[in-house]
């Protein structure tokens, strides 16, 4: 496995793990909301006010995770695509040296068989 192989698994492993966090935090969210509505000693307007409160602040810890998430997504996508490019001229100049290796060749071959020819 190359290490462009072993990258993109990471990115897919770290989404993977992101998408369980996410859940995670909204089920803990719900559940933690309905635990206080069941045992808060409060009245409805308080009540109101903490859950519009609480449900903020999930809003913006969720929104936080994504855009850190999205950067590491965006960062190791940029890593990825600049190893992809530096591999890919890599490999387009060992083409052009096989090639060109090749043509020497050929070149000496027909070099060798005029040599042989002029000696007939």
């Amino acid at each position: 496995m190359n290490n462009y192989d072993y990258e993109y698994e990471q990115t897919q492993e770290m989404t993977d793990a992101t998408k369980h966090i996410l859940k995670g935090i909204v089920v803990g969210g719900l559940i933690g909301a309905t635990a206080m509505l069941l045992l808060a000693p409060r009245s409805g307007e308080e009540i109101r006010a903490e859950i519009k409160d609480k449900a903020s602040d999930l809003r913006d810890r969720t929104t936080d995770t994504v855009k850190e998430t999205v950067s590491q997504v965006v960062s190791k996508t940029g890593n990825l695509r600049g190893g992809l490019k530096d591999r890919s001229q890599d490999l387009r100049q060992r083409g052009q040296d096989v090639l060109i290796e090749q043509l020497d060749r050929v070149s000496e071959a027909v070099e060798a068989a005029k040599k042989v020819l002029q000696e007939i």
